[in-house]
């Protein structure tokens, strides 16, 4: 079965191909961060023109990439949120049209289900159930995953998410965009315990996210180091910051992993890429004995290969979608 896949949440245009919900047979993407990283982070009108002018020729590489032609195609998968309403519409529209074109199936994916669908194409071996920590831009969850389409929420943020920490504190700190791989770079440099930030637990045993707390924190810090006239260190300050996300992220990951008695812990989100996270998660799991798995890092990202793997699940147990399907900005995790 033929999965093609569309991913346009926000600044990457990304089509692929993938076989039988699992072989990836093209990945191709279209990234905007050139354009935004003028700005300090993504513009919305800006991104939604981007993808107007990118996806069909996005599209006609990705099925050239596959050998494979239109008519080859048995499913359409795409992005139906969260992410920007005109990003978002921009995949919708075209899909929709493709899908009527064809007469193929159209099914809407969850941007977040994608992400953990990312980690069944990196690992063949990987099946629910198991425990996982969703960490992108705008979301941050802790889920048990117990089948392919059903998860139950056991944590999210509620406020900042993990991402936009990161963005922002890179920010405020000449970084530039994107905050996750610039935080890291600098964080190599300086002393994770330079500067003791807040880690914000929330109440006794919660799993929910809370990195508001943090951000301000550190915006504080360098206010109060300027009018004392102390000269800043920008190293030690990106990894104090990132020691006091990776100890929630990952206090709240084991602790998880311990209540649900899991033996397989999921890594997924543009932040996956972190790579102190991955390692400290899969020390911290492996004592447990639990086996932890991640996605390469072309899957950590926003891509199309995911949304075709969530939406091939999906298809198989749920049916097709509608043509009428609408794209939802603020689109939260379903909750099994």
């Amino acid at each position: 079965m033929i999965t093609l896949g569309i991913e346009s949440s926000c600044d990457e245009t990304a089509v692929s191909v993938i076989e039988d919900g699992r072989k990836i047979l093209s990945n191709t993407v279209f990234s905007q961060i050139k354009t935004h990283a003028k700005y300090g982070g993504v513009v919305p009108e800006i991104a939604s023109r981007e993808h107007l002018q990118a996806i069909n020729y996005v599209v006609r590489e990705s099925l050239a990439e596959a050998n494979i032609d239109f008519d080859d195609i048995d499913l359409i998968a795409v992005t139906m949120g969260p992410g920007l309403v005109g990003a978002l519409l921009v995949g919708m529209s075209y899909a929709k049209g493709l899908a009527l074109a064809l007469d193929k199936p159209l099914i809407g994916v969850n941007h977040m289900e994608g992400h953990v669908a990312a980690n069944y194409l990196a690992h063949p071996d990987l099946e629910p159930p198991f425990a996982s920590l969703i960490v992108s831009g705008g979301h941050t969850y802790l889920v048990d995953v117990t089948s392919y389409t059903d998860y139950k929420v056991i944590g999210q943020t509620r406020d900042d998410a993990a991402g936009e920490a990161f963005d922002k504190v890179s920010r405020v700190l000449g970084l530039g965009y994107p905050g996750g791989p610039a935080i890291q770079k600098a964080a190599e440099k300086g002393n994770p315990q330079a500067i003791d930030f807040p880690r914000v637990m929330l109440e006794k045993d919660s799993y929910d996210f809370s990195f508001s707390g943090l951000k301000t924190a550190v915006t504080n810090y360098l206010h109060n180091q300027k009018q004392k006239d102390v000269e800043i260190d920008i190293y030690d300050t990106a990894a104090s910051f990132q020691e006091a996300v990776l100890d929630v992220l990952v206090e709240k990951s084991v602790r998880l992993v311990k209540e649900l008695g899991r033996d397989k812990f999921v890594l997924s989100g543009g932040v996956a890429a972190n790579k102190p996270l991955r390692e400290r998660l899969e020390k911290e799991m492996s004592e447990l004995g639990v086996k932890t798995y991640f996605p390469p890092l072309s899957l950590s990202t926003d891509n199309a290969a995911m949304i075709a793997c969530a939406g091939y699940y999906n298809y198989k147990e749920f049916g097709p979608g509608d043509l009428d399907i609408n794209v939802y900005p603020n689109l939260g995790l379903r909750k099994g």
